[in-house]
């Protein structure tokens, strides 16, 4: 058996095309196209590159992009005084702040800052504990997208038994909560569990956001099962000449996929999806702020939480 690739860039282009189309159907009612605000503190070559493909496709998708470029030495309390006048302008309606940020600012004091209903990200305390408590929330976007491609492949999650490998607030928690909303028997390994193999043979669905270069090996699979790999590493490629690399996920991808049901590549899997469920929850945010109807999604059928 070779496992089903599970095309993340086909579902975000799906995903953005719904975007677009709705914002297109709202804007007029609303007399505003929505507004997402990227906030980026230094100069991360990563974070750059991430940050200019978020505005490029939120401009693509019908919104408005604004982009706020501040210094490394930027002061804890004039980041805060930013966000403040975003959480008060009724021209943005979803705000993001770039992370990592340099060392000597506290996330989660930035985050937190965030107004709930404008936090894209879904990083806000109050729509963690939501999520965690299964209320309606803004969900991150990279759970969200892993549940999308769930939720296609299996028309019903509930009582499937799940291993979530990694438990970061980002990926590994979230992820692990959203799929106890949607009644699976969910289980979490992180790098101080001693029997994650035995584990990962019990499950129906594996999420693995570790940040281990081809951690997971075929004989931890289920045969039949649906991996979803959120790992994205950066490893020497000298088969394709001095000093090159390239990106691999946190499973080794040409064995597992001989025995799982399912897999999502790296690249082309969980990847796309994240900025497309971005400009979902922007979308999802404006509906909100402005008492439409637009959302692009059933939440009923996609979003648990």
């Amino acid at each position: 058996m070779v496992a089903e690739l599970i095309d993340g860039r086909a579902f975000a282009a799906r995903l953005r095309a719904s975007v677009r189309d709705r914002v297109a159907e709202a804007a007029p009612r609303a007399g505003q196209a929505p507004g997402l605000a990227v906030v980026l503190v230094g100069h991360d070559p990563a974070s750059e590159v991430y940050v200019r493909s978020k505005g490029k496709q939120a401009l693509e998708a019908g919104m408005k992009s604004f982009e706020y470029r501040l210094p490394e030495t930027t002061r804890a309390a004039e980041l805060l005084d930013l966000i403040a006048r975003l959480n008060d302008d009724a021209q943005v309606h979803g705000i993001l702040v770039q992370l990592p940020l340099p060392a000597h600012l506290d996330p989660r004091a930035v985050i937190n800052a965030i107004a709930p209903h404008k936090d894209v990200d879904g990083f806000h305390i109050s729509n963690v504990g939501m999520v965690g408590t299964g209320q309606e929330a803004i969900v991150p976007c990279t759970p969200l997208g892993c549940m999308m491609m769930l939720r296609e492949r299996h028309s019903d999650l509930r009582g499937r038994t799940a291993l979530v490998i990694g438990h970061s607030n980002v990926v590994g928690k979230p992820m692990a909560r959203l799929l106890l909303n949607a009644d699976c028997t969910v289980m979490i390994a992180h790098k101080s569990s001693t029997n994650i193999p035995e584990l990962a043979r019990l499950a129906d669905i594996l999420v693995v956001a570790a940040g281990v270069p081809g951690l997971v090996r075929a004989d931890w699979i289920k045969p039949g099962a649906t991996v979803i790999d959120v790992g994205i590493n950066r490893i020497p490629a000298p088969e394709r000449g001095e000093g090159r690399t390239r990106l691999v996920g946190d499973v080794d991808f040409d064995a597992v996929r001989e025995v799982a049901g399912a897999i999502t590549p790296v690249p082309g899997g969980v990847g796309p999806m994240t900025i497309a469920c971005l400009l979902a929850n922007t979308l999802s945010a404006y509906c909100h702020q402005h008492g439409l109807d637009c959302a692009p999604l059933d939440l009923d059928e996609q979003d648990p939480a």
